[in-house]
């Protein structure tokens, strides 16, 4: 077996090959052992997932999100004007309800 071309076992049986250090395996693979697949993109796996012989998806663990990334993404946005507060009181005004029950007309 050659280096391009290596067989890694995860979980039972599920098969991620290793080709060119690309991780690759088939959608019937993906299919039948999704469990075991997100088991190794926990663990920091990224995994191209083939149909035919062709790449159709790539699969990574998601990026965690922090506070750090929303003030990074607030600090580029314009702040709420003087009326902001007003008009989100108002709109909540318009939602509010007295009644408990919203099925006692039924």
């Amino acid at each position: 077996m050659s280096s391009y071309d290596l067989l890694r076992h995860l979980g039972d049986n599920l098969i991620i090959r290793y080709s060119c250090g690309m991780r690759t395996m088939t959608a019937t693979e993906a299919s039948r052992r999704f469990s075991d697949l997100l088991d190794a993109i926990e663990r920091g796996e990224s995994v191209t997932v083939t149909r035919g012989n062709r790449p159709i998806a790539e699969i990574r663990p998601a990026r965690r999100r922090t506070g750090k990334d929303l003030r990074e993404v607030l600090a580029g946005t314009v702040p709420p004007d003087e009326r902001f507060e007003t008009d989100i009181a108002e709109a909540t005004a318009l939602l509010t309800s007295d009644r408990t029950d919203p099925w006692a007309d039924a």
